[in-house]
């Protein structure tokens, strides 16, 4: 009885699905509005990208509840009931038309043995089968697969597969998240943490002197923001004409974006994170990318030790520095530019079908990672803090998507696809952290025991996604297995730089000593 009630999350009658605006006559008229630069920008063939959101879920799905709720909020959302088609009267222009949805063709929901030996396997293997096919463009760019399984952490798995034309990734998961209520309160959106900024009322207490030295240091803190966005963008033009990551066994070779991907993830405690974020007074994101550097260090002196011990009996261990000198190793990080609409104002828009921001700002920041071999795990998070703390005082991502823009007015969407798919492809990865809901929730009543974003088809080997949710994190990557053919034991490595650090924390006593 109680499941039952936690899967009336809306009313479940269908209510018929409106393919545009209607007139007084009640006749439908079809909304035409053309792709912006960036979304035609993802249908060039190797910038074909597919964004996926993994769903663990407590319960097993009920195929028919999630269908009449999808009624209700996404297919009103006109990105998702919306075709994309080419204009008859300029073969160069696309454009979004609204149309009827069928949802039998976008919810898809295999017969599955349930006495399956290896079904975490099998899952793994599923979602790698989408990344070989590709969705028909004769209906909206999305799908929906549900997974009547039981693995070893969910009873059920719901795979979200969605173009990105659709959206930049922080958008898609924050209307994800705008179709999923409170467990402890049905009626609740999400709620995602907030930076609280508690200057201001600080400032009003302080002296005249300690005043003047803050304005001093403003004026300071805008000298080093126009330098370091000279440097990034200088930095993005070198990298864009000729300067190249180090090859490594972590970069992919040319062509890597037409390979299909392995998805491989783990669920962590969020609470090791953040206690050697207090520790360090860091943020959550500096944590991440510094254990993220620690275990990809750890991966390589590996493989490079391998190489080298090849006709050895020694084994490499991580105590032997087997690194070579200077490894250039970048991660792109696409930022979006626009303000985000909050997942109320999601919500809003599609109860009201009214209007809210949306659509792919890109902007490209360049983030170096430290491949190094360090005495004190501690380090790795230092480095990748001082890192980000620069990154801030710098306005490289709407530099870059101003760039990108000037290119695409100018030059046109072949001379964009060339020089943005040439400055990806110089650097080794993909790299995102995305901040998750606070609570559980239940997406349309199916309570989720974790969320696990990534994506495919991108011109790098290797992608790795941060996603937190109430008290987990989810660590996911996206391999082309030729590249790295042991993923496990890379998210291994890094799980195992997330406990090396944690433990150099507690073992020093830094958590009592920062309060």
């Amino acid at each position: 009885m109680e499941s039952q009630k936690r899967l009336k999350w809306r009313k479940p009658d269908l209510k018929p699905v409106q393919t545009g605006r209607v007139n007084k006559n009640t006749e439908e008229i079809a909304e035409e509005e053309p792709l912006s630069p960036a979304a035609r920008l993802f249908h060039e063939p190797n910038f074909n990208v597919y964004v996926l959101a993994i769903m663990g879920c407590k319960t097993r799905i009920h195929p028919r509840v999630i269908k009449a709720n999808l009624v209700h909020t996404l297919l009103k959302h006109p990105r998702f009931s919306s075709l994309q088609v080419i204009d008859k009267k300029n073969n160069k222009e696309m454009k979004w038309v609204r149309t009827e949805v069928d949802l039998d063709k976008h919810v898809l929901v295999p017969e599955l043995d349930e006495s399956i030996e290896a079904p975490d396997r099998f899952i793994e293997d599923y979602i790698s089968s989408l990344t070989k096919t590709i969705i028909n463009r004769s209906q909206p760019l999305w799908d929906l697969h549900l997974l009547n399984l039981k693995t070893s952490d969910a009873e059920a798995i719901g795979v979200f597969r969605i173009h990105h034309s659709l959206g930049d990734g922080t958008s898609l998961m924050s209307l994800l998240l705008a179709c999923t209520r409170q467990i402890s309160d049905p009626e609740a959106l999400p709620t995602v943490p907030t930076m609280v900024k508690k200057q201001q009322q600080q400032e009003e207490k302080k002296g005249f002197l300690v005043k003047f030295w803050m304005y001093v240091m403003k004026v300071w803190w805008v000298i080093q923001l126009f330098w370091n966005t000279m440097v990034d963008v200088f930095m993005f033009m070198v990298t864009m004409l000729f300067l190249k990551d180090t090859e490594t066994p972590l970069k992919g070779p040319p062509g890597v974006e037409f390979t299909p991907r392995r998805i491989v993830w783990r669920t962590v405690s969020l609470d090791d994170f953040k206690l050697v974020k207090n520790a360090l007074n860091a943020t959550v994101n500096d944590v991440a990318l510094g254990v993220t550097q620690a275990g990809l260090s750890r991966y390589l002196n590996r493989k490079y030790g391998d190489e080298f011990n090849e006709n050895d009996n020694e084994e490499p261990t991580q105590m032997k520095n087997n690194l070579p000198k200077n490894i250039r190793l970048r991660a792109t990080l696409l930022v979006n530019v626009r303000p985000v609409s909050g997942i109320q104002a999601l919500a809003d828009m599609m109860e009201k079908e009214g209007e809210a921001k949306w659509g792919n700002w890109i902007g490209y920041v360049l983030l170096p990672f430290t491949i190094a071999i360090r005495d004190d795990p501690i380090d790795y998070v230092r480095e990748a803090k001082a890192t980000v703390d620069r990154k801030k005082r710098s306005l490289e991502a709407f530099c870059t998507f101003s760039i990108a823009e000037m290119i695409l007015k100018l030059l046109g969407i072949k001379t964009a696809n060339s020089i943005s798919h040439r400055t990806i492809s110089h650097t080794t990865m993909c790299f995102s952290n995305l901040v998750g809901p606070q609570e559980e929730i239940g997406f349309y009543g199916h309570p989720m025991a974790y969320l696990a974003p990534s994506s495919f088809n991108q011109p790098h080997g290797l992608m790795i996604n941060f996603q937190s949710y109430a008290n987990k994190m989810s660590i996911v990557l996206s391999v082309d297995e030729k590249t790295v053919p042991d993923p496990h034991q890379l998210i291994h490595d890094i799980i195992g730089s997330l406990k090396s650090i944690k433990d150099a924390v507690v073992s020093r006593d830094l958590v009592n000593s920062h309060g």
